[in-house]
């Protein structure tokens, strides 16, 4: 089993063995174990509360194994206003119910569910049910990084 226990944010700089998509919850877990489609048995062991961003590098101990990280497309709802104050609207919602969610000043973007859909209609706004990369925000207390 590989072993990866060091973060590193370069960005393209460098080299990597292998590429990992990770979905959104998967990129939250800084404990976590999986098998690759190769069979290779993976692990990473990070500071507690430390979430994954899309271009991190992963390493083992003595750094001679490397593995991007790539958010991985997944559905989602995307959801556009008709104006900046609908989007502000829904975002205030979405937030009431703790719901993880992605803010750009273009769009809202949430894990699909059928209920927030649904309210989200209501509320006079475009939903489109899609497959993409997800990139919630993580809170005021959260890990920031940017994403690409």
């Amino acid at each position: 089993m590989l072993i990866l226990t060091k973060l590193k944010s370069d960005h393209g700089h460098t080299a990597f063995d292998l590429v990992l998509p990770l979905t959104a919850e998967e990129r939250k877990r800084s404990r976590y174990r999986l098998i690759l489609e190769t069979g290779q048995e993976i692990c990473w062991r990070l500071s507690r509360g430390k979430v994954l961003h899309h271009g991190d590098m992963l390493a083992d101990e003595s750094e001679t194994t490397w593995i991007k990280i790539v958010a991985k497309p997944e559905p989602v709802l995307t959801v556009v206003g008709a104006t900046p104050i609908q989007l502000l609207r829904a975002a205030y919602h979405l937030g009431n119910r703790h719901i993880p969610v992605e803010l750009t000043t273009d769009y809202l973007r949430l894990s699909p569910d059928s209920v927030l859909q649904s309210m989200l209609q209501k509320l006079q706004l475009e939903v489109t049910e899609e497959v993409a990369p997800f990139y919630p925000e993580l809170g005021a207390y959260g890990d920031h990084h940017s994403h690409e």
